[in-house]
């Protein structure tokens, strides 16, 4: 048995620990840019900041989770995810998204060191505690283990055991990178919310058949009919 599918086949077990999740967000003026041609610029960082919201509202949710820390530079951002529950930090290295990954597991661990740590998108607005919670309890069995998007090339969840490095490399083709740092891929059915990430209009169309939280319904609820069905 690969260590993917030992990892699948021990999914159902409890979690042991609680974890500490790092979310990363982009000023929302800069975020989801490939948005722009179905959203319009008016609509992209209001959409940007749903995503966000639905995703650490539900990972809050997550019974196996103690804290969300996100690392964001953006002010409006910071205040209404603060509103709800999470932890939030600038971002001082202001060298990227693995950067700045780095730096809210540093801060996650000096909150809490005997928490796991989980890099986890902040464009996950379709995702159920549950399923957060399946991948949570297969990632404590390694020291390093991802799960990839829906398509297969990205990485919408990474994770770090108490004392290990988490060694964050999202970005573009992320799976085959986690792969190669060493760390275990997470192979799971049912965890589709976890995996859908949403970077286009159809990527949303998709997430909006999973089921989106209340603040991307929202939102395109007031969006043109023919992208947000």
């Amino acid at each position: 048995m690969t260590p993917g599918r030992r990892a699948a086949a021990t999914a159902g077990d409890n979690v042991a620990v609680h974890w500490s999740l790092v979310v990363p967000l982009k000023p929302l003026a800069l975020a989801k840019s490939r948005l722009s041609q179905a959203a319009g610029g008016a609509l992209r960082p209001r959409l940007a900041l749903a995503f966000a919201q639905d995703t650490v509202s539900r990972a809050l949710s997550c019974r196996a989770v103690g804290d969300v820390v996100v690392v964001t530079d953006d002010p409006l951002a910071a205040a209404e995810l603060a509103e709800l529950g999470a932890h939030t930090v600038p971002d001082p290295p202001g060298a990227g998204l693995n950067a700045a990954l780095a730096h809210g597991a540093a801060e996650a661990r000096a909150r809490r060191p005997a928490a796991a740590v989980g890099a986890l998108n902040a464009d996950l607005p379709a995702l159920r505690p549950e399923e957060l919670e399946r991948v949570l309890a297969s990632a404590l069995q390694f020291p390093r283990a991802f799960l990839a998007d829906a398509a297969g090339i990205g990485t919408t969840f990474l994770s770090a055991a108490p004392g290990t490095e988490l060694r964050p490399a999202f970005g573009g083709p992320s799976r085959q990178r986690h792969l190669a740092s060493g760390a275990v891929e997470i192979e799971l059915d049912g965890v589709e919310s976890v995996r859908r990430d949403v970077d286009t209009g159809e990527d949303l169309r998709a997430a909006l058949a999973l089921g989106v939280g209340p603040h991307t319904a929202a939102r395109c609820a007031s969006a043109p009919a023919a992208w947000c069905r």
